[in-house]
């Protein structure tokens, strides 16, 4: 079970995210600095203890309305090997020390267990809690085969596109509560807040065979 140290970052993950976040294809914010805050989200256990993984919400006051991204992250004591791209950056963690911050769709463990929880086979938890479920987590669980091999990454302006297999996963990067949520054999959804304190709901990432 992964457990959440009350400890420091330094940088904080958000400090990692600010430059990182506009050189990707589906940031809205052209031209501008993100201004971010944390505004929700929730983690997985990796079931070896090794990696950290977190479905975190940021909201991107820079521009005239707010904007929420979902940014899956992978946490990990060492570089992954073949991962270069995926690399956020280094912080120093109170606790565990250097850690090295991925793009967790370029991090196996991360599309293991993300997979694992569209199967119906991985159980969503809190994010600043050890040991807790997220009951705010809903998952329709898919009957697809079980996915092995390396994902093949697709990183473009509507999203993230990872195949696996004969599974394609596509995560959602910019959330929006009144977006149609596509057919698809699996579905997570989750909850964000709002500046005013409300909360709304929307798609983080659907499970659909892939066409061949």
């Amino acid at each position: 079970m992964a457990v959440i140290h009350k400890t420091t970052m330094k940088p904080t993950k958000l400090e990692l995210l600010t430059p990182w976040l506009p050189a990707q294809p589906w940031y809205l914010g052209a031209g501008r600095d993100p201004e971010l805050s944390r505004v929700g989200g929730f983690r997985l256990d990796d079931p070896r203890g090794e990696v950290g993984i977190e479905f975190m919400v940021v909201r991107d006051d820079s521009g005239e309305r707010p904007v929420h991204y979902h940014l899956p992250l992978s946490y990990r004591g060492a570089p992954l090997d073949g991962a270069e791209q995926g690399l956020i950056g280094t912080s120093e963690h109170g606790v565990l020390g250097r850690r090295w911050v991925y793009d967790g769709t370029h991090a196996p463990v991360l599309v293991a267990q993300l997979l694992a929880l569209l199967q119906g086979r991985a159980e969503p938890q809190m994010q600043s809690v050890s040991d807790t479920p997220d009951p705010s987590v809903t998952v329709e669980a898919a009957d697809v085969p079980l996915a092995d091999g390396t994902a093949a990454i697709t990183n473009g302006t509507d999203g993230t596109r990872l195949v696996v297999g004969e599974v394609a996963l596509d995560v959602t990067r910019v959330l929006e509560a009144d977006r149609r949520a596509p057919e698809a054999e699996g579905r997570v959804t989750a909850i964000w807040r709002l500046p005013d304190g409300s909360e709304e709901r929307g798609v983080f990432a659907v499970l659909t065979r892939e066409r061949r």
